[in-house]
């Protein structure tokens, strides 16, 4: 008698890379004032198939900051994974692809907007971590919220 063997999932990040990132510095007059800049960052995360078991997860990252009501840099990183999902249950996809997914390209992101922040000759900045898991559950409430509506 044979016994059916227990379907293991499996997830795996298999590949990380920066899909696009710019700099762009608007004026030179933002290096002649003293520093003090105002961020505004923004966080968002889309996630693609590609086949049965593969997807890929891009979390766009922009940093907008001015200084002295005067536009100093904006950075932006698109840090994408590619990420196997195999023979996971359909209602815990969304939280991966959503929450779990981002996670992990976060510091990825974070290192690269600070790089390209530095290389603009301005000083390090250092993004604070994500509770993507926590970003996650309060856009699935206000789903629900909207389609009880």
């Amino acid at each position: 008698m044979m016994t059916e063997e227990q379907v293991q999932p499996q997830l795996a990040l298999e590949r990380i890379y920066v899909k696009d990132m710019s700099l762009e510095v608007p004026g030179a007059g933002v290096f002649t004032k003293e520093w003090n800049p105002e961020l505004d960052i923004n966080l968002s995360s889309n996630a693609e198939k590609l086949d049965d078991d593969h997807y890929q997860v891009v979390l766009t990252v922009s940093v907008t900051a001015k200084n002295a009501e005067e536009a100093a840099f904006i950075a932006e990183v698109h840090q994408a994974g590619i990420f196997l999902l195999k023979d996971i249950p359909e209602d815990q996809i969304g939280q991966i692809l959503g929450a779990y997914c981002p996670n992990v390209l976060f510091p990825y992101a974070r290192e690269v907007i600070s790089d390209i922040v530095t290389r603009g000759s301005f000083p390090q900045l250092l993004l604070a971590p994500v509770n993507f898991d926590q970003a996650y559950a309060q856009s699935q409430q206000q789903v629900d919220a909207e389609g009880n509506a």
